[in-house]
């Protein structure tokens, strides 16, 4: 039947085909990440809940607290002088959790189908969300059960990140991944906002419901998982390269056995001998052998650092604007939305130019090096006006979330697809997971910082954040000037550029 056909027409078919395909399972996975993330905002936002001045309050009729009671409104156990330090509790018992599971996930990602295990990943994060936000209308007030619960649900998030990093890095090549990735990876900020939204609706009334929509959204994002998800791009056995890149015997671009055309034909030739004869899949890379690929070790310790920022503005932005501009707190949780907002932006901005430049160190280095004043301005000048505010939202968080979903995303999957991997793509999960994890202990100390240093004034928080900042622009300075160098190289030679 394919005989019939005009070359050309034939090629369209199937080059639309595949296009549409890498659509579907991009704007998938987007949908899948949003909904992990959009399950993790509503503590930041219930936070100002759990503990509030209750002398603005009208106390109801028939109350049992005393009348000297100032706390009446709060939730026990957070209604006591030590609430910042429990409500850090709560918050590093999630992200140590999600820190120690990343490192041993990578791991389940490379043996397991990545359909079933993301799929079994979102209903569970769903249920544990949703427990959470039960804890109202079962009237829990132990520390140890709000504790237990992000524990549970900390280890099977991590199900989620490399799993969806290594989808789509199975479906797309280098040329355009860092743009592609970019625009991809606002899924967080997305995320960070629908799940503000979300928890504002009944932050003030029955916060129970702020966890439980999002985890039932998630669940059932779960379900769609299960039914729809396409793991990887069908690869003929006898090329393991990736979608997008050229293969060895593509080098000669006048060979006209190497055009489009022709590849297909060889391809359908490939796939009648692999239809008779197994696949050799390749053997997952050990997490020693991941480390050893250039750039990972300095690209981890870099997200640490970022990574640290980042969430401690994810889960301490709404009290902070709470406290420091007076806010309610559902004005306090949509305003801070506009912090990822930026991100979304600076994510795009971050994926076009490294892609544009072929430089991923050094545009993170310059973004972090343009946050740490940003930060600072932001604490002293950013509650003067509302309009100040937003602006200052805006930038900050594009200066602070671009380096973060850069390197989560595009260098993450381009280390994952290095080329002295020699095209084995089994290790793109265990490089991500590596990566991310890594970048989770600065996630997990971040916040539990900031409920430490909180008390003694939130000066001292920022100036933590711009120190944590500068040290992780230091620690890209080996890989910004081997892309310099390369520079050099590529414009004496007028070549093209030298991968790290």
């Amino acid at each position: 039947m394919r005989s019939s056909l005009a070359p050309g027409i034939w090629f369209f078919r199937a080059f639309s085909r595949d296009s549409w395909f890498q659509g579907f399972i991009l704007l998938l996975t987007f949908l899948i990440y949003t909904c992990y993330h959009m399950s993790r905002k509503p503590i930041s936002i219930v936070k100002s809940r759990l503990h509030q001045n209750c002398s603005e309050q009208i106390k109801p009729i028939n109350d049992t607290h005393s009348l000297n009671d100032t706390m009446w409104c709060s939730w026990a156990p957070f209604d006591k002088d030590n609430y910042k330090e429990l409500l850090g509790a709560v918050d590093n018992a999630f992200l140590v959790a999600y820190a120690i599971g990343m490192f041993i996930s990578g791991v389940f990602g490379e043996r397991l189908p990545l359909r079933y295990y993301l799929s079994a990943g979102m209903l569970l994060s769903g249920l544990f969300t949703s427990l959470f936000g039960l804890g109202y209308f079962w009237n829990i007030h132990v520390l140890w059960y709000f504790v237990v619960i992000q524990v549970c649900n900390g280890l099977v998030q991590t199900t989620g990140w490399p799993s969806v990093v290594t989808c789509v890095g199975n479906w797309f090549g280098k040329g355009k991944r860092g743009l592609i990735m970019g625009i991809w990876n606002s899924h967080t900020s997305v995320g960070n906002i629908l799940g503000s939204l979300i928890a504002g609706i009944w932050v003030n009334g029955q916060w129970g419901l702020s966890f439980v929509v999002p985890g039932i959204i998630t669940a059932t994002m779960g379900v769609i998982t299960f039914l729809f998800l396409i793991e990887r791009e069908w690869v003929p056995c006898s090329s393991q390269t990736p979608p997008g890149e050229p293969a060895e015997n593509q080098d000669n671009p006048e060979d006209p056995g190497n055009s489009p055309y022709s590849i297909r034909e060889s391809s359908l030739e490939t796939v009648a001998k692999c239809s008779k004869e197994p696949c050799e899949e390749p053997a997952a890379i050990s997490f020693f052998g991941a480390l050893r690929i250039p750039g990972v070790v300095e690209f981890s310790l870099c997200l640490l650092f970022a990574k640290l920022v980042s969430y401690t503005f994810l889960y301490w932005l709404p009290l902070y604007i709470f406290n420091v501009a007076h806010f309610s707190a559902k004005e306090a949780g949509d305003l801070s939305t506009l912090f990822d907002a930026g991100g979304i932006i600076g994510g795009i901005m971050a994926g076009l130019i490294s892609d544009y430049t072929n430089g991923r160190a050094t545009t993170c280095c310059v973004m972090l090096i343009l946050a740490a004043p940003m930060m600072f301005l932001y604490n002293h000048i950013g509650q003067d006006g509302i309009t100040s505010s937003i602006v200052m939202l805006i930038i900050c968080g594009g200066l602070v979330n671009g380096p973060y979903a850069l390197i989560t995303t595009a260098v993450s999957a381009d280390l994952g697809t290095h080329k002295s991997l020699k095209g084995n793509a089994k290790a793109l999960s265990t490089v991500t997971a590596i990566i991310d994890g890594t970048g989770s202990i600065g996630a997990a100390l971040g916040p539990l910082l900031a409920g430490l240093i909180s008390p003694t004034g939130w000066n001292n928080v920022f100036y933590m954040l711009i120190s944590a900042d500068i040290l992780a622009c230091l620690l890209l300075c080996r890989l910004v000037y081997k892309e310099i160098l390369a520079w050099k190289v590529s414009l004496s030679r007028g070549s093209g550029y030298k991968e790290i």
